[in-house]
């Protein structure tokens, strides 16, 4: 089973769920109950017109009672109208009403998906929260503009035919009702079967779109190893499953509504039978056999509608139960009742004590870490890829919260701080750039209005970007693609240089923010880092040395514990592991010199 696919189905009916989910119903209670009123209403008009029918036949037609039957047309006019109006209403009120409910849901599912702390994204598939966002709740729509409200339409029809029916004639509405008992067996078999079907669809479905998200995530690694075919003989066999899921289920509906239909036929045979002996014998006038006939016409249309239902409330039941799921998810990162303010007379001081942590409570990822970083101090972190240094900006931030020990920023604990303040420190600039659809300008301000068009501009021009920006057809106002897609990495690199300027933080965090960048680009960025540090207490994690060299201190973790602190040349002269991880890099340096050499001698030895 794939990572993305899950359980669809649970109970078919859920009491617990359902009484969760009519709390959604309360707040638009008015609304509701007159669109209750108007279902009920027109149900009650739907009685009317095959007793206008008997009406017709029984009295005015042997009496060739003109007026009378142009009263009982213009009431049969009326009742048309009626029925117009009061659907009309019925159908407004409840897709109104659904659309708003749709609404907040939704705004609740990404408000609490806003607040949930990064391992929870860790452990979950974007496209298996995308589905909740989405089609889950378009789900739960059809129940509340179609399903828990309309279902009392249908009862009410029903009650009200078999009221009728036992009012004009109990015998013959004896015979009506003799099908009854196939019309539940038929209902049980069709329930039961299509909702194995709907199970296999839903499941299939959740393998197409699992496949599809990791296919077109990565399409040039399957063209890089050509894989198209092989990938498309995969798909094949997951769409064809579906294929034959949606068949099976077409098959339970091509055989229950005809099934339907031809009980509904056997129903008007029996009254035709029984009811004519009955008019043949005068016990039963013949208005009241058609009036019989039309009603139980009408009776069966309800069952069918109430069997349709039970898809929509399966379907609710399910998709309440993931979306409910996912409400429930509690939010770990949380603010502080009462939030502390910091010592604003020395601001942008770190202090790690004794912290320790681990993604996973049996792996400390972070050993007993302590350090402190003063106020305006560039602090370069290196280690071995593993070694926690990533896990040190991700505590800072507040991602996760620390196992032991404590974090302060201003002479207060990072856990009693306000999420926004604590945050609102901090730019952080990593080495997987995340740029969104818009423009340049908007991706630069992330939509601050304090960061004015000027403001933008000079950030972009600290850091070199206006050299590409320029020579775009709109300038700051371009277009970004998806992702970046339009620009180089190096560009969205700038681009995150310069967004991080234009919020002018009182803590910079460089995560790896140059390792994406080639050796040119990294000159010209080089002296806007120093001018974006300047004044600014400063966090850069790096694997090139390089780029690090002239911090004022230089942390060395490994395997999660703090091994070694000094500057550049305090560190190499101590020999350790920061000086073995220069030397690693340096040969490195110049072997690809040495190849570059060979390669090219011109830009060589130029």
């Amino acid at each position: 089973m794939s990572l993305h696919e899950e359980e669809v189905l649970g109970k078919a009916y859920d009491a617990r769920l359902m009484r969760r989910l009519l709390t959604y119903l309360w707040p638009h209670r008015t609304v509701v109950f007159v669109a209750l009123c108007a279902i009920l209403a027109h149900s009650l008009l739907q009685l009317v017109p095959p007793y206008l029918t008997k009406i017709v036949i029984d009295d005015y037609i042997p009496t060739g009672d003109i007026s009378g039957l142009g009263t009982v047309a213009v009431l049969f006019l009326m009742m048309l109208i009626g029925s117009f109006i009061l659907e009309y209403i019925e159908t407004w009120t409840l897709q109104l009403t659904g659309q708003k409910i749709m609404f907040a849901l939704r705004m609740q599912v990404y408000t609490h998906l806003q607040r949930l702390d990064l391992r929870f994204y860790n452990r979950n598939p974007v496209g298996r929260l995308m589905t909740r966002v989405t089609t889950d709740v378009d789900v739960l729509n059809d129940l509340f503009t179609s399903g828990v409200v309309s279902v009392f339409g249908d009862v009410f029809t029903l009650i009200g035919i078999m009221a009728v029916l036992l009012w004009m004639d109990w015998r013959l509405a004896i015979v009506a009702f003799s099908v009854l008992p196939i019309i539940v067996l038929i209902t049980q078999w069709f329930r039961r079967h299509v909702r194995n079907s709907y199970r296999k669809v839903r499941t299939r479905i959740a393998r197409i779109n699992a496949f599809l998200q990791e296919r077109i995530t990565g399409m040039a690694t399957v063209q890089l190893f050509t894989r198209e075919k092989k990938d498309y003989a995969l798909f094949d066999k997951i769409d064809g499953s579906h294929r034959d899921a949606n068949l099976e289920s077409i098959f339970y509906y091509a055989v229950f509504y005809p099934a339907i239909e031809l009980v509904s036929a056997l129903a008007a045979s029996l009254i035709l039978w029984y009811g004519g002996g009955l008019v043949i014998r005068d016990a039963l006038t013949l208005g009241s056999l058609v009036a019989f006939f039309q009603y139980s016409q009408r009776f069966f249309r309800p069952i069918s509608d109430l069997s349709e239902k039970f898809n929509t409330l399966q379907a609710a039941m399910a998709s309440s139960e993931r979306i409910f799921a996912l409400l429930d998810v509690p939010v770990v990162i949380q603010n502080p009742q009462q939030p502390l303010r910091r010592k604003v007379n020395d601001p942008g001081r770190i202090v790690f004590s004794h912290v320790t942590f681990g993604y996973t409570p049996s792996e400390p990822v972070i050993r007993d870490v302590s350090f402190e970083v003063k106020p305006g101090e560039r602090i370069g972190i290196v280690g071995a890829t593993g070694a926690g240094k990533s896990t040190l900006i991700n505590l800072l931030l507040r991602f996760y919260d620390v196992q032991q020990g404590q974090i302060m920023i201003d002479g207060v604990d990072t856990r009693d701080m306000d999420l926004r303040d604590l945050r609102g420190l901090y730019s952080l600039v990593l080495q997987d750039i995340n740029l969104f659809s818009g423009t340049i300008s908007g991706n630069v301000r992330l939509g601050n209005a304090d960061i004015s068009d000027e403001m933008v501009w000079r950030a972009i021009q600290a850091v070199h970007a206006d050299e590409f920006v320029s020579r775009l057809p709109l300038g700051m106002e371009t277009t970004v693609a998806e992702g970046g897609a339009t620009l180089s990495v190096g560009q969205k690199q700038l681009l995150s240089f310069a967004r991080a300027l234009a919020f002018d933080p009182q803590v910079l965090i460089l995560d790896e923010a140059t390792s994406s960048i080639d050796t040119e680009t990294e000159l010209l960025i080089r002296d806007a880092l120093h001018v974006l540090m300047q004044g600014r207490t400063t966090l850069a994690v790096a694997h090139r040395l390089s780029t690090i060299q002239d911090m004022d201190r230089i942390l060395v973790l490994h395997k999660g514990e703090l091994r070694e602190s000094g500057t550049h040349q305090e560190l190499l002269a101590l020999k350790g592991i920061y000086y073995r991880l220069y030397r690693l890099q340096f040969k490195k340096d110049e072997t690809s010199a040495l190849d570059l050499s060979i390669s090219h001698p011109a830009t060589a030895s130029s």
